[in-house]
């Protein structure tokens, strides 16, 4: 029975049985107008705004009406659930509906005060709606609606979520547009923002390019993490419990020019390695003296903690014992010169697979600085990588928000880097190296998540990246030894091929809600602050993708050419470059890597 006919046929015999009775009329026009959609945003329009959800965006397709719809996606330990607590009556009838897509898919109301109740469907591969009623206890004036799929099985869709019965006290209308909207104070990579008042708010939307990008309670923003030299479009919504307004006049503004978070020095493109000069493996020992020029910045592998949280690091050269052919100190600190001499960058890189480094206290967070600076200034170096792998770095359980970070091992390095970058001014590198599941995994899941249970070293990278981003030269993330990791599309991507790189790119470079909370969003960050890990060949580490796909990946980025499957939300032609493991990889496999590269940059 459709929607529209089932309203009709209860009120028919509704009114039948009153006027049988004697002395009863017919219901009026008033009393029935007394029942309302109560749910807030239902339909998706205004984002997620009104509604908390664990693994939820906003999709433009598919939809069942208007221009958005929920898309959510469970994991192992996720079922993606979305939900909202809206004001009702005491004692009153409701009927939830609302249409859905996908397999294994609910919908429901809890805290009812009588029996919870939900409906679902096992698949819905179109649009189907789910319906049930309920009635509220005597003294229940709050409910909480819900929709979610089941653990691991895919994404599923929702929209058009209507609660129809007595609207609750409380119940009223979105508040006025804002207005009076105008930029402060504008920089190379940020935006002051203000605006007028509106009667009957509680908060305000941000929008940065028809993007909600923060909220805020005050009549004030600034939106942070933008690129130099770039003209911005900025609107403003108010919001309170009843939804979200229309958006204000836009204005635009146009960022500074800037110099980066580095020396402005470094070519265009860049191609940057790490050259094993610790320690040997099967690709053999490779002499700085002996790296080609085509490699703009050289890495040198690995600066290691004397134990997991002392904060003291050391960099020893590999024994002649393990490397037949190193050579001397002097001849070391010789090559460091000649590359500087020719324009390249030498920095030390820190950690590693087997270098775990763990601040957890002010002590260790200062014999960090003190034992990086002796290593940079010993050896003449241009800089640090940040290459923290495994355990380096986790969230406690109640850091939840990666603008504000409080777990000591997070805020500790932040201090510590922060330290570095002051004391050697602008010319200082600054670069880093995390894994996916440190970043973009960051997307999905972050930290122990809102219920626990979550790993809590994802997306623990995060909060570095943010607070340093008007610090940080270079950002490569390892593209490889990667679990498969969600992308802006809502889809698994995984190694081995083009798409992975691109759609991880994409969200360096577009950004992205953390935890899938739109209140939450990782500011992007300048294309030419990024560069795309990539193992030189089979031997380096899983992931390799042949100089093909290499190409591919670059064309997508830079020119929107040669794409797949993965649609990317911009085009990038100062995408920095490349970074590889490793240099020496590359030499045993005859230079593919650096081949590809110059071939695509000349």
């Amino acid at each position: 029975m459709d929607r529209a006919r089932r309203p009709r046929s209860v009120l028919a015999a509704l009114t039948a049985a009153l006027l049988a009775v004697p002395g009863v009329t017919a219901l009026s026009s008033a009393a029935r107008a007394a029942d309302a959609d109560v749910a807030v945003n239902g339909g998706f329009e205004s984002g997620l705004t009104g509604w908390t959800c664990t693994a939820g965006t906003t999709v433009d397709s598919p939809v069942h009406s208007g221009r958005s719809a929920l898309q959510a996606t469970p994991a192992g330990g996720d079922n993606a659930q979305c939900s909202q607590t809206v004001t009702v009556q005491p004692d009153a009838q409701y009927t939830l509906s609302g249409y859905v897509r996908g397999s294994y898919v609910y919908l429901g109301a809890t805290g009812t005060g009588t029996t919870d109740v939900s409906a679902w469907t096992q698949s819905a591969p179109d649009w189907q709606k789910l319906s049930t009623t309920f009635r509220t206890g005597a003294a229940t004036t709050k409910v909480t609606l819900y929709t979610h799929g089941w653990y691991g099985t895919g994404a599923y869709q929702a929209d058009d979520i209507t609660l129809v019965g007595p609207g609750g006290s409380g119940t009223g209308q979105p508040p006025a547009a804002p207005a009076g909207l105008r930029t402060t104070t504008v920089t190379a990579s940020s935006v002051g923002l203000s605006w007028s008042a509106v009667t009957g708010a509680t908060g305000y939307a941000v929008y940065r390019d028809g993007t909600r990008v923060q909220t805020v309670t005050g009549t004030s923003a600034t939106v942070s993490g933008l690129a130099a030299s770039t003209a911005y479009s900025f609107q403003v919504a108010a919001v309170n419990a009843a939804g979200e307004s229309a958006k204000s006049a836009a204005v635009t503004a146009t960022t500074g020019a800037g110099t980066g978070g580095g020396p402005s020095d470094l070519p265009a493109h860049a191609l940057v390695g790490y050259l094993h000069a610790g320690f040997a493996n099967g690709s053999g020992y490779t002499r700085l003296a002996d790296v080609p020029d085509s490699w703009d910045v050289i890495d040198l592998a690995f600066g290691e903690p004397t134990s997991v949280t002392s904060g003291d690091i050391r960099f020893n050269r590999c024994p002649v014992t393990e490397c037949p052919g190193v050579e001397s100190d002097a001849d070391f600190k010789a090559a460091i010169k000649a590359k500087q001499a020719a324009g390249k960058k030498v920095l030390i890189s820190i950690g590693g697979q087997n270098g775990q480094v763990q601040l957890t206290t002010t002590a260790a967070r200062d014999a960090f600085v003190s034992s990086v600076s002796k290593i940079i200034d010993t050896w003449g170096l241009d800089g640090l990588d940040v290459d923290f792998e495994g355990h380096s770095l986790s969230l406690n359980a109640n850091d939840t928000d990666f603008r504000n970070p409080t777990t000591p091992v997070v805020v500790n390095l932040i201090s510590a880097l922060k330290s570095l970058k002051a004391k050697y001014g602008a010319r200082f590198v600054l670069t880093m190296a995390p894994e996916t599941f440190f970043v973009q995994n960051g997307y999905q899941y972050y930290g122990t998540g809102k219920w626990g249970g979550q790993d809590p070293r994802c997306g623990a990278y995060l909060p570095v990246i943010h607070a340093l981003r008007d610090d940080l030269t270079l950002l490569h993330v390892q593209d490889y030894n990667s679990g498969p990791i969600m992308g802006l599309d809502n889809q698994y991507h995984s190694m081995g091929g083009a798409d992975f790189h691109i759609a991880m790119t994409d969200m360096l470079l577009t950004g992205f809600p953390v935890a899938g909370d739109p209140d939450h969003v990782f500011p992007p960050l300048r294309p030419d602050q990024v560069a795309i890990g990539m193992p030189a060949s089979t031997n380096a580490g899983n992931g390799y993708v042949s100089p093909s796909e290499v190409t591919r990946t670059l064309d997508c980025l830079t020119k929107k050419s040669n794409c797949g499957s993965y649609a990317t939300h911009g085009t990038w032609p100062a995408l920095r470059g490349l970074m590889t493991w490793s240099v020496n990889w590359d030499r045993f496999a005859n230079w593919e890597f650096q081949k590809t590269f110059d071939g695509y940059f000349g």
